[in-house]
């Protein structure tokens, strides 16, 4: 997994709950409580879930609540500073979403070693879209929390629910 997700988690933990609640977090997923992360570092899988998974632990929150959490910070905070213009140029969150596929195409062009998740959609009427999200970590919760956030960037009242390991449903007002 890129350091940039691992980066944008510990902006969210220390900025929300304080350092001592990522350093614990680190210690208790095996790292030093100083450990840097370079954005574009790779970061082996497993220990990325076991640093959420100590997160969770130590803010005493689910792996939903922390997936709603990440996703919401990552679209409003943290990826506004280095990927906003892939937001700005998108007037609707439908056009966001239809383009993310393609976004994370792109990303597997730009960065080495960048395995992002890719998309399938599929339409059930003219509002209710299903997003088939493929990829091995089996991170559905943390598409749900993060069409949750782009469904509050763009403003728009979403509703949005997980449809099993590999699907969520958007629908669109």
């Amino acid at each position: 997994m890129k350091g940039t997700i691992v980066k944008c988690l510990e902006e969210l933990v220390t900025t929300k709950f304080g350092r001592d609640k990522w350093e614990k977090s680190l210690e208790d997923a095996g790292f030093n409580k100083s450990t840097m992360f370079l954005p574009i570092g790779d970061i082996d899988d497993a220990q990325v879930m076991k640093i959420i998974e100590m997160v969770c632990k130590n803010l005493n929150i689910t792996l939903t609540q922390a997936a709603d959490a990440f996703g919401d910070y990552w679209v409003n905070v943290y990826s506004q500073k280095l990927y906003g213009h892939y937001y700005a140029k998108h007037k609707t969150a439908k056009d966001f979403f239809l383009n993310l596929d393609n976004i994370h195409f792109i990303m597997t062009k730009t960065m080495k070693n960048a395995r992002p998740p890719r998309f399938d959609y599929e339409w059930k009427d003219d509002k209710t879209l299903i997003m088939h999200y493929k990829s091995h970590r089996g991170l559905i919760d943390f598409l749900e929390g993060l069409a949750k956030g782009v469904s509050k960037f763009y403003h728009e009242n979403l509703q949005i629910s997980k449809l099993g390991s590999s699907r969520i449903k958007i629908v669109f007002p």
